[in-house]
């Protein structure tokens, strides 16, 4: 099971498979550790995942993200007019005092990749997160002529060096703000929503970012990864009378069904002419090539797989005020959006019925871990139906929400069936007893109930959202 070894590039990996799709679904390892606890020295639990879950709801959580997001410095005098050719979103208002998402898309305006983009000062741009699109950013960079120099951090399991550049933590939750103003030496400033800052904690310079996955004035912080444990040890003090837990890597990406941020979709790079020196390029074990699919869908056209900007809510960001790659593409589709981004909440009795069979002598169904249920390295997708059974779209990350108290998943499906209150179903499990992943077991299919929720679908979130209105991570 693995790459071929005899393949250098993602294209002599594709020229390998008769079946592309056949692979990733069966025989690809995976490359996130969202679903490998192997590949991150951050515990899957500190003290157990329902109180870490509870902890951003009521009281505040400290999450380290400083090992599994992938980071790239961008320097040099074409720096910001190069990363505007990448970008669907406008990048004018762009400073040293807010952050951008940015995202990025093929020619046909399919979406490669998002990541979050800082405005350092002085010619310098650090992207962090979304190795596809760090990979895409890169390539682009290197086949123009473009004035720009390139550093790169990856994620710890594909880092050579055996350390990170920088240390990211994410605090959050309704008693951030108070732990985060305790710390910060001369108290916190005011910083509004997805904008930055500088601050000193412990003596450490630390960026901070407004931004909240939860709902509240949570920041992310970073600095020299040397200098973290300092910033830890200052935050969990000031956090024990606050009610602070630190979050393993169970409730941290159990956050997704409550922010609604639909993450890693499957890079549209896999086919193509325009992109087969891209291909090329890209090393046959690298990400793109070790990204494994799952779930009930399952198609022989890799480019089913593939979302636009639309099909991930992000629509709105959207620019088209500046000339970038996919441009056209995305000024077609956008004249008629196909799908949309909304959450689906599981029926209970379903849900029952599918841990109700473990104790049954029949076939179990597929198995629900908790929190996270989703068992592909990012990329689950299962079919969403009407109740008639007509396909409408996919569901993608699914798991429990202690706090909500349901199961969710975040689904991309048709805009005529994306009203809150439509009743579907969704297929959960995959054909034919089970892939050959590790994580599959011999299973049978539940075609259980679900409704159409708002994406996001936490009350919290919502809130934030509308407060922040203008505010946009991507405006």
């Amino acid at each position: 099971m693995g790459t071929d070894a005899t393949a250098t590039s993602l294209q002599d990996l594709i020229d390998t498979k008769p079946d592309l799709v056949d692979y990733m679904y069966n025989d690809a390892p995976g490359a996130h550790s969202r679903t490998r606890a192997d590949l991150s020295p951050v515990p899957v639990e500190f003290t157990n995942w329902r109180d870490e879950q509870r902890s951003w709801r009521e009281t505040a959580v400290l999450f380290d993200q400083s090992h599994h997001m992938p980071e790239l410095f961008v320097k040099g005098p074409d720096a910001r007019r190069f990363l505007g050719t990448i970008a669907v979103n406008s990048l004018a208002n762009l400073d040293t005092t807010r952050a951008k998402q940015i995202i990025g898309v093929n020619p046909r305006g399919q979406v490669i990749g998002d990541c979050i983009l800082y405005d350092l000062g002085q010619e310098t741009f650090e992207l962090v997160s979304g190795t596809p699109l760090l990979n895409w950013i890169e390539y682009q960079a290197k086949a123009g002529e473009w004035d720009v120099t390139l550093e790169r951090d990856n994620n710890t399991s594909d880092n050579p060096t055996g350390k990170r550049t920088k240390f990211r933590f994410q605090l959050d939750g309704p008693n951030a703000s108070a732990i985060f103003d305790e710390v910060v030496e001369g108290g916190a400033p005011e910083i509004k929503f997805f904008r930055v800052a500088t601050v000193k904690i412990a003596g450490v310079e630390v960026l901070a970012l407004r931004h909240g996955m939860a709902g509240h004035k949570g920041v992310e912080l970073s600095g020299v990864y040397e200098e973290g444990e300092r910033v830890r040890r200052a935050i969990l003090e000031a956090g024990a009378r606050h009610g602070l837990l630190q979050g393993g890597t169970k409730a941290y990406f159990s956050t997704l069904y409550e922010s609604g941020w639909l993450a890693y979709p499957l890079p549209a790079i896999y086919t193509g002419d325009e992109l087969r020196a891209y291909r090329e390029w890209l090393p046959a074990d690298g990400w793109e090539g070790r990204f494994q699919i799952a779930g009930s869908f399952k198609t022989s056209n890799i480019e089913d797989y593939y979302a636009t900007p639309f099909d991930l809510g992000y629509g709105h960001i959207v620019k088209f005020d500046h000339d970038f790659i996919g441009r056209a593409a995305l000024e077609e589709l956008a004249k008629s959006p196909k799908r949309v981004k909304v959450t689906l909440v599981w029926n209970s009795d379903d849900v029952v019925s599918i841990f109700r069979s473990l104790l049954e002598d029949d076939i179990p169904y597929k198995y629900l871990e908790l929190p996270v249920a989703d068992y592909g390295s990012l990329m689950q997708r299962d079919e969403v139906r009407t109740l008639d059974g007509t396909p409408i779209g996919l569901s993608t990350y699914c798991g429990y929400s202690g706090n909500e108290r349901k199961f969710l998943s975040l689904a991309m499906i048709d805009v005529e069936h994306a009203t809150p209150g439509t009743e579907v179903t969704l297929l959960w499990g995959e054909s034919d007893g089970g892939s050959r992943k590790p994580r599959v077991e011999k299973h049978r299919q539940l075609l259980l109930r679900a409704t159409v929720a708002s994406a996001p679908y936490a009350v919290a979130v919502q809130a934030m959202q509308r407060s922040t209105m203008g505010s946009s991570p991507s405006a």
